[in-house]
């Protein structure tokens, strides 16, 4: 007789479990969120901290503070890996759901109208970092794919077009992650540089967003420095920003188009399917302008919208506190100088354009 087989009136062996019967199977959507609280409880924390001190230093506000602590944490005492989860979520949920908050603020009309006032502007950055990036980069000695993702990456979105780019181009783990660093770098630059040029340049609070919107990159960034300048600015920093993010739709399927060209002449079973313009539209988008729709047709009370504005500001702060978190100077290190200049350059690019053609077309 087996191990296995049941004795004459012995006890009944345990019943085999199942994934729907095991505990464990059982109690993991539990156990995944439970992972999740150490890091957005750090994250938080920062924030409260941040949003404290924004209220002695409004000029810098609460998420440049806690981008910078969230940094200085990551520098001094490293990060555990307990804090991961909750860090990663905090710093792509959280802050898309406080872009999801701000269109509370908004109305369809507004939106409207900042996104085709804002087009020249847009649309001429957009160029003239694309034409940039192409020119310098291979003056540089660029890789043709890391240039690209530094580009688009300036131009449209920071890390948001670097991913949607990527799989397009069939990028190199390594590519990636110098443009993400290098991206970022200039991100925190442009958090600390741009307000206090805004304020010394005179701007208004719709210029600045204006400026804000077109001339930094990650929206977590964008929202940043226009919320240290003014509430008005971020408002419209952030509308014109969303509208901006949609050019990557047409960008990564011109980009499709050319890498299945290209494949198709070296290798033609290796060229790949078309791509989705719709899966390329973030799903913040689509709920930035519902609230806005919600807010346009009366459902928010205006007595709503103080709370709704500090609530979403406070998320920011704590999202930029789990970006700061993220940082990695030694990875920073690592790109080597040549991505690190063309980023410096397509980021001056940008900005400079963005001013002259605020300039120009008044």
């Amino acid at each position: 007789m087996t191990s296995t087989q049941r004795r004459p009136g012995g006890p009944t062996p345990p019943a085999r479990q199942t994934p729907a019967t095991d505990p464990r199977h059982l109690a993991a959507p539990g156990t995944k969120a439970l992972r999740l609280v150490p890091g957005l409880a750090a994250c938080a924390a920062i924030a409260a901290v941040a949003t404290g001190v924004g209220t002695v230093a409004p000029l810098v506000g609460a998420p440049v503070i806690g981008i910078l602590i969230g940094t200085l944490w990551r520098v001094r005492l490293g990060i555990r890996p307990v804090l991961l989860p909750g860090v990663a979520r905090a710093k792509g949920f959280v802050l898309q759901f406080a872009v999801v908050l701000l269109g509370t603020q908004l109305s369809l009309a507004e939106i409207a109208q900042v996104g085709a006032s804002s087009l020249p502007v847009m649309l001429g950055t957009l160029a003239a970092c694309l034409g940039v990036a192409y020119l310098v980069g291979r003056w540089l000695r660029i890789g043709a794919d890391l240039r690209t993702l530094i580009g688009v990456g300036t131009a449209i979105c920071g890390a948001s077009a670097i991913a949607a780019v990527s799989p397009v181009i069939k990028a190199k783990s390594n590519d990636i992650a110098y443009a993400v660093s290098t991206i970022f770098l200039f991100n925190v630059a442009a958090v600390l540089v741009f307000p206090p040029l805004g304020h010394l340049l005179g701007m208004s609070q719709s210029d600045f967003g204006l400026f804000a919107g077109t001339a930094v990159n990650d929206t977590s960034s964008v929202v940043a420095a226009a919320s240290s300048y003014g509430h008005a600015a971020a408002d419209h920093a952030v509308v014109v920003k969303l509208v901006r993010s949609l050019m990557i739709i047409p960008i990564c399927l011109a980009l499709a188009a050319l890498v299945r060209r290209r494949e198709t002449r070296t290798e033609p079973a290796a060229a790949g399917g078309k791509v989705n313009p719709f899966q390329l539209v973030p799903w913040f988008l689509v709920g930035f302008l519902l609230t806005a729709a919600a807010n346009t047709v009366g459902l928010l009370p205006h007595t709503t919208h103080a709370a709704l504005s500090h609530t979403a500001l406070f998320l920011i702060t704590t999202a930029l506190a789990g970006i700061g978190l993220s940082t990695n100077i030694t990875e920073l290190r690592r790109t080597g100088p040549r991505p690190v200049v063309l980023g410096m350059i397509l980021w001056a690019t940008v900005a400079a354009t963005s001013l002259l053609l605020q300039l120009v077309v008044g």
